[in-house]
């Protein structure tokens, strides 16, 4: 082997809910593949976001958080989601939060190394730390009795410390040809992609709860031609929620929070799919969703 042979693989990006996981996938990927919130729970779906650089590529999959708890079919698929996502991978990064581990983190870090792959401890958002020696109790504690191929203080919004990690994670995958087109960002359609960015503004804009009682299917996705974009996506797209309470609060007084909802989505979409895009959305009720697996399924989870 030579030191200088292209690589390419998939690395599973790990970690409790809420830690950054998908910051770091974008922020790798260069591009807006898996929806951010602050609110755990934001990632539903395994994704892959491709990687290319010119030493090799990492095809990284985003995972749903692993967590301990699961009170809904939702959050059983979510968690299965998570753990499928480590069959057949080179490696894997666990993501964790500066300054703290938890149970969920020694969840996520023990379903690693029950999947026997090299992983990569990615401790996000230091630029949080001014005085950057104050982590070092915390990193010698997390490395204290646990087996990690390298440990990389990050921060994915600021775009910290990537480089290295890269350099880390490029030679834990095979040598071999790209897997995917240098042009490709993800294995998503652009279908699913709107469905999430219309999920994206539920998540920002509702509530502490109201956003898990929410999802998107887009009902409609036609591509046609335009005098001035060269193409439009016309996209139709149905906000489900569990009761008509909660219709009327993702509606808002007069529509309000319904029509922000859609044009700050249809805003990243343009932006996403660079062409013009004219979106409806609607708001309907289908009870209890989130505890059906059947429901679940037809709405697109695939935990």
């Amino acid at each position: 082997m030579t030191s200088n042979a292209h690589r390419a693989g998939h690395v599973a990006v790990i970690g409790r809910p809420n830690v950054g996981k998908s910051t770091l996938v974008n922020a790798l990927v260069g591009a807006r593949v898996s929806i951010v919130s602050n609110r755990p729970q934001t990632t539903r779906h395994r994704l892959l976001g491709i990687a290319s650089f010119p030493e090799g590529q990492l095809v990284l999959v985003d995972t749903p958080g692993i967590h301990r708890e699961q009170k809904k079919a939702m959050n059983r698929m979510m968690n299965r989601a998570a753990r499928g996502a480590l069959e057949g991978v080179d490696a894997a990064v666990l993501v964790v939060e500066a300054g703290r581990w938890d149970e969920e983190d020694t969840l996520a870090y023990d379903t690693l190394r029950e999947a026997g792959v090299p992983v990569v401890l990615a401790v996000n958002q230091v630029d949080r730390f001014k005085d950057k020696t104050a982590l070092l109790p915390f990193l010698q504690q997390v490395v204290d009795g646990r087996e990690f191929a390298a440990v990389h203080p990050v921060s994915a919004l600021k775009r910290v410390g990537l480089d290295d990690l890269v350099a880390t994670l490029l030679p834990l995958v095979p040598e071999q040809a790209v897997l995917y087109g240098e042009d490709e960002i993800t294995d998503r359609s652009q279908r699913f992609l709107a469905g999430e960015l219309v999920r994206e503004q539920l998540m920002r804009q509702l509530g502490a709860e109201l956003p898990y009682a929410t999802t998107v299917e887009i009902e409609s996705f036609v591509e046609e031609p335009s005098p001035t974009a060269g193409v439009m996506y016309r996209i139709g797209a149905v906000i489900w929620v569990e009761r008509e309470g909660q219709k009327a609060i993702v509606i808002g007084k007069g529509g309000a929070r319904l029509k922000d909802i859609g044009a700050k989505a249809r805003q990243h979409m343009e932006r996403l799919f660079d062409a013009k895009v004219f979106l409806q959305t609607w708001v309907r009720v289908r009870a209890g969703w989130s505890d059906d697996e059947a429901a679940l399924r037809t709405l697109g989870y695939d935990g």
